[in-house]
């Protein structure tokens, strides 16, 4: 007979490998928040904890200069971790992985255009309406026939 498969849920919380995974991917997950929260400004957008070895933590940035700069802040992470929330952290290394340069966090925005039926009902609606928003109404419709005509 065929074994039927399992529920994803069942497969998570039961014994086996799949929850040590799951908790130790929440804990790195923790641990990147903490982290980011420590660091703050430019630096924190170029690291990210990628693992959780030996009691030792791993760190990756795109290159070395934001590698030398975490080597520096060493000890202050570590302190702050190990109070927060892994006592039993003894280190931290950091990787260098140019492919993270690469990656962009924060893709450029795509900014939808006004459909020729929504630009004509934003017109009508702006010969009904007077004042201060009226004028912006106007300006949008303006705005969304010029963007037409490019």
């Amino acid at each position: 007979m065929k074994k039927l498969p399992q529920q994803l849920n069942q497969l998570l919380n039961n014994s086996g490998s799949l929850p040590e995974l799951k908790e130790k991917a929440e804990l790195i997950l923790r641990l990147n928040q903490l982290l980011k929260q420590h660091l703050r400004g430019p630096i924190a957008e170029q690291v990210h904890v990628v693992n959780l070895r030996q009691n030792t933590l791993i760190l990756e940035t795109p290159s070395a200069v934001w590698a030398t700069r975490l080597n520096a802040q060493k000890s202050q992470i570590l302190l702050t971790i190990q109070n927060e929330a892994l006592p039993m952290l003894t280190g931290i290394d950091v990787k260098v992985n140019p492919r993270l340069s690469t990656y962009d966090a924060n893709p450029p925005i795509k900014h939808a255009k006004l459909s020729q039926t929504s630009a004509s009902h934003i017109e009508a609606l702006a010969e009904s309406v007077e004042g201060e928003l009226g004028q912006k109404l106007k300006r949008l419709a303006a705005l969304a026939s010029r963007n037409r005509q490019s």
